[in-house]
């Protein structure tokens, strides 16, 4: 097999959690400073009315792309624990159901996104001034968006085989290309949030295309063929079973955003401005967040696979407190130095207080929301998807919308909304602690594959 990977089911636990996380940490970084570069030159070569429509179409865009990048990572479960296990049949019959899967999704979500956005976008109330241009960064970036979901296919996939060094060198690649096309569409051109949409749809689709070549260098069972492409029945129901939960809960969390993004909207211009800013100020604290969270997802998975039970006890352990302890650090800075973070994106002293006042809010909480995802890690590596999706949508879209749609006719100031964040981390991380301390969660993926029988009545195993 023609590929570099991170065996993590061998050698020093906390060695192989960290040699397989940083690769996925400076890929995250990467990928957030090209997010970052198109809220800078908006902010910088357009008027503040384009970095509004930029700032509010985040969560509209995360609702139906990360409803299937969560199925992406479901699939990526899936592949980890044959992987773990040495199926190498499964593994190959893993992979391509997972590829074609995401070629489907393509199809909807650029249905969804092209022929929606008017409609999606008046019912969270962005303003007339604004609506236009939101209208156009959306239809363009949903107009690609077979090179953004395909992108976190291949991306899932090459992780799930202990290979998180590979995306990292594209999306380096990409984040460069994305920079460069920023600038010159939106500082050159003048195109606006027309040519920042672009940028991302060309630079993601860059990296799409060198996983590909990559995955179709390989050897052997990890190698795509496109004449294999194929939906086998028990693997996409193995794959939908894992995949699916992880997408309601990144939907249902979106869904949750945008009602806050819609009281926000209430506020203006400048409150919408601030609340990107502090946004994207906060896409670096889920760097080694979200890496962290998905190393537990392979690493979990890939030690269940080999019957590694103690090993993953002491990954999930490490994996937690690492977690935690990182995220508070990162917090306590951003609190300290919120003015000064606010202002690279926000420009408008108005904006930057908006801003700044959502930072102090939330920042010395982050260790909840750090918990509360390497517990999702965890819990979808052991095949207990359903929890993470039943928690999200209990209270981060839930209690989340009830609390702000409430509160905000009682107290209606800014401040409000913002407390929305921390009281639903703390509610989640109370459940996520108790299946973590009071659950079998090691042998539950075990127990799913002996009762996952294939249509030959044949289990899959």
């Amino acid at each position: 097999m023609n590929q570099k990977t991170v065996d993590l089911t061998k050698g020093s636990v906390a060695k192989g959690i960290i040699s397989f996380t940083i690769p996925l940490i400076l890929g995250q970084l990467l990928q957030q400073l090209y997010n970052m570069a198109d809220a800078w030159v908006i902010g910088n070569f357009a008027d503040n009315t384009a970095f509004a429509a930029v700032s509010t179409s985040g969560s509209l865009v995360f609702l139906i792309v990360g409803f299937f990048n969560g199925i992406a990572i479901g699939g990526g479960v899936v592949i980890s624990h044959y992987f773990g296990a040495g199926d190498e049949e499964n593994v190959e019959r893993a992979i391509h159901t997972n590829v074609l899967f995401g070629i489907a999704a393509s199809v909807a979500v650029t249905a969804v996104g092209v022929f929606g956005a008017p409609q999606i976008l008046k019912l969270m109330q962005v303003p007339e001034n604004v609506l236009p241009e939101s209208i156009t960064y959306f239809r363009i970036y949903f107009a690609g968006s077979v090179t953004i979901v395909m992108y976190n296919m291949f991306m899932s996939i090459m992780r799930a085989l202990g290979d998180s060094l590979h995306p990292l060198y594209y999306l380096a690649v990409s984040s460069i290309v994305n920079v460069v096309l920023d600038i010159l569409f939106v500082a050159g051109f003048h195109w606006g949030v027309a040519g920042a949409a672009g940028a991302t749809v060309l630079s993601q689709g860059l990296s799409a295309l060198l996983c590909i070549r990559r995955m179709r260098k390989n050897e052997g069972y990890t190698r795509i063929s496109w004449k294999k492409l194929k939906f086998y029945g028990y693997m996409m129901k193995d794959v939908i079973h894992q995949g699916l939960p992880a997408g309601i809960q990144n939907s249902v969390i979106s869904i949750g955003n945008v009602v806050v993004q819609t009281n926000v909207n209430a506020f203006g211009e400048y409150a919408m401005s601030g609340m990107g800013a502090h946004s994207k100020i906060e896409g670096f604290v889920f760097i080694p967040i979200m890496a962290m969270s998905l190393t537990m997802s392979t690493f979990i998975s890939q030690n269940l696979g080999a019957r590694e039970y103690d090993r993953a006890k002491k990954g999930a352990a490490f994996g937690v407190f690492s977690c935690i302890a990182i995220a508070e650090v990162i917090g306590v800075i951003a609190f300290n130095t919120a003015p000064y973070l606010v202002g690279i994106f926000a420009k408008a002293d108005e904006a930057v207080r908006y801003g700044v006042l959502m930072q102090r809010t939330v920042t010395l909480f982050y260790f909840l929301l750090a918990f509360s995802h390497s517990a999702t890690g965890i819990l979808r590596g052991c095949g207990k998807s359903v929890v993470p999706m039943a928690t999200m949508l209990g209270f981060w879209c839930g209690v989340r919308v009830i609390y702000v749609t409430v509160a905000i006719r009682f107290v209606p100031v800014f401040r409000t909304i913002c407390w929305a964040y921390p009281i639903t981390w703390s509610l989640s991380s109370i459940v996520f602690l108790w299946f973590l301390l009071k659950t079998d969660w090691v042998h539950a993926y075990e127990k799913m594959r002996k009762r996952n029988i294939d249509e030959e009545g044949v289990c899959n195993e």
